[in-house]
């Protein structure tokens, strides 16, 4: 066995923690530019705009839910998204949204003050609502690597395939610190461990952001949830429909609450990101969005962030069931722009009357429209010498060869090999037969997992392009080798190995937690129709985050944890033919049964079945 140790540093908050945010914000100085700069500028422009003008700056709209386009210059929109699944009407092509995002930018343009919309898309793996985008793994393989330097190639090129499309604001990266694999968020989040999700999360907004926000390769970047969304305790989420724990309770006293959640949003924030979103979670029966002891107190006067807050999808409704006291109580609480996808008409006249009775003063008001504008002066949307369209030569690069090499090299990095029995790994690329099978090994759907085309993400091909690891087998195989596929299992009597490809089909948050995270029984009858046929057996898992192995263990020959890779399966193959050895090691605890969940490292009888920086190598 071979195990290696992540970098383990609790965050005592106090002097330890200030200093070391000081030291981090030092180092970050060099990359990016306080946001205070740009203060004075913007509030000359804070002077000259009337209430609705202000409003309108802290209002965010759908693309698909804005009733009418004039929308966005009569209402003055600041921002507008696309949520998963939110394409433009024209198709989900690199053109169609090119053009309907510049239609947007041209058109919020032509207002008295000729401030741009910011628009928003979860690029959260790539740029991975739009066809043709290259699909990097999902964070949970990106913490696997423990390579910050590939992380944050990982952002730059997620960038570059953003600002091809003209989009300038990606929601990412999510620093969850996942507590329970049942939660359907896990694999959104790099770690179960705080100090490498502080130090990958940092690396993801370096990429996205680079050296100066205004470049040309540069968007802005959102870490998300603040605070505490990877911590809810199971069946806390009030859905009587489907128990668990998304938008749930993290129930922890405020030091726990720092110590495990916050190190990644002091690490982002020294890395200079530019806006945070607000977690729907609550925190011991509040919900979050409207708690102004952590949005200004915590986040905004003791660590100094200088960005902007955004809150979730439609997450003002639930703070409170009158939606006009939902408002008060969310924007007093430090939301700057809320994100109101069918409501943001409503949103504007309940917070104008807000404004008007005194309940939010106009300080709040300008404090947030001033945080807004000067992200995006910094990103360069108040230059009027700048052009604020799409730079469309960026798109020759578009999921290009160059690109999906990187992911390449972050699925090879981010494979975990968890058993291998009498050295079966690495295959001889002389191989004679080798027999696939399992529903995943012919499915870059299955692959991707959600927030892939799709916001749940979806099964077969999702038109991203890419290499299934079917195809990938076949690749490196020797000429005059035999590569035979079977989706059961059956028909590998005459192989000289098997390899099944199983694991969880795709979803994503709500439709994600599960109770129960055994193998699916199809997926253990895969492993037993290839074992029945006397070969050796290779496994495969593909998966958000560690399932319940069972017997699959104990009759596979050699098991590696794949996660969800993404379109390059060619590098599952660098590795399962020697090419490059595994270094992938265990950034999550993997547990026994699901009697041992929630598990982390530092339990009281911590015996999990492989622990925390677990993986082997090839000898």
């Amino acid at each position: 066995m071979q195990r290696r140790k992540f970098l383990k540093a609790s965050l005592i908050w106090g002097a330890a923690g200030t200093e070391l945010l000081a030291s981090l914000r030092t180092r970050a100085q060099s990359l990016q530019q306080p946001l205070s700069l740009h203060t004075r500028f913007v509030r000359r422009i804070v002077q000259r705009m009337t209430l609705d003008e202000k409003i309108g700056q802290m209002t965010q709209g759908e693309l698909n839910a804005i009733k009418d386009e004039s929308d966005i210059e009569n209402y003055f929109l600041g921002s507008v998204l696309s949520g998963g699944g939110a394409d433009p009407r024209a198709g989900n092509g690199l053109i169609a949204w090119t053009d309907t995002v510049d239609s947007l930018i041209r058109r919020s343009m032509k207002t008295r003050l000729s401030i741009p919309i910011l628009y928003g898309v979860d690029a959260v793996h790539g740029h991975s609502n739009v066809i043709g985008a290259t699909i990097f793994p999902h964070n949970i393989g990106l913490g696997c690597t423990g390579n910050a330097g590939l992380v944050e190639q990982a952002g730059h090129i997620t960038a570059i395939e953003v600002r091809a499309t003209g989009i300038r604001w990606s929601f990412s990266p999510c620093i969850a610190v996942p507590r329970d694999e049942r939660w359907g968020r896990t694999y959104e989040g790099f770690s179960e461990d705080p100090e490498l999700v502080r130090q990958l999360g940092a690396a993801a907004v370096r990429g996205l952001q680079g050296a100066d926000l205004s470049g040309p390769l540069s968007v802005l970047a959102c870490a998300k949830h603040f605070l505490g969304d990877g911590g809810t305790a199971y069946g806390s989420n009030g859905r009587s429909n489907r128990p668990g724990l998304d938008q749930g309770d993290t129930r922890v006293d405020l030091a726990t609450l720092k110590r495990i959640h916050l190190p990644g949003y002091i690490s982002c924030i020294a890395a200079g990101v530019g806006s945070i979103m607000v977690s729907y979670n609550s925190w011991n029966g509040v919900k979050v969005t409207g708690i102004r002891e952590l949005l200004t107190g915590l986040l905004k006067e003791e660590l100094g962030f200088e960005g902007f807050l955004v809150s979730d999808y439609n997450a003002i409704h639930q703070v409170d069931a009158d939606f006009k006291t939902a408002i008060r109580k969310s924007i007093n609480a430090g939301i700057d722009m809320a994100m109101e996808p069918n409501h943001y008409r409503l949103f504007i006249a309940n917070l104008k009357e807000l404004v008007m009775e005194g309940s939010v003063p106009m300080s709040r008001i300008d404090d947030a429209v001033i945080r807004i504008l000067r992200v995006k002066r910094a990103l360069g949307l108040l230059d009027p010498n700048r052009r604020q369209t799409a730079d469309r030569t960026l798109q020759k690069s578009f999921g290009s060869p160059a690109h999906r090499r990187v992911a390449r090299q972050a699925v090879r990095e981010s494979l975990v090999l968890l058993k291998n029995s009498a050295n079966l790994l690495p295959i001889s690329r002389n191989i004679r037969h080798v027999h696939l099978a399992g529903r995943g090994a012919d499915n870059i759907g299955m692959q991707c997992g959600g927030w892939t085309i799709d916001w749940q993400g979806r099964m077969g091909d999702v038109t991203t392009g890419g290499t299934t690891i079917l195809s990938a087998v076949r690749h490196a195989l020797a000429r005059g080798s035999k590569v035979t596929y079977t989706l059961d299992g059956t028909g590998a009597g005459d192989a000289n190995l098997g390899i099944a490809v199983i694991g969880e089909t795709p979803y994503a948050e709500g439709v994600g937690d599960r109770a129960d995270l055994s193998l699916a029984e199809e997926d253990v009858a895969v492993v037993n129709n290839l074992k029945a046929a006397g070969v050796p057996v290779l496994v495969i898992l593909l998966s958000g985050r560690p399932l319940i192995l069972g017997e699959v263990l104990d009759r596979a020959d050699a098991l590696v944890a794949a996660w969800l890779p993404g379109t390059e399966g060619q590098g599952i193959a660098d590795v399962l033919f020697g090419d490059f050895a595994p270094v992938g090691r265990l950034s999550f605890t993997w547990p026994r049964s699901m009697a041992q969940i929630p598990i982390h490292e530092g339990d009281k009888n911590y015996d999990p079945l492989f622990p925390f920086g677990y993986g082997l190598g090839y000898t």
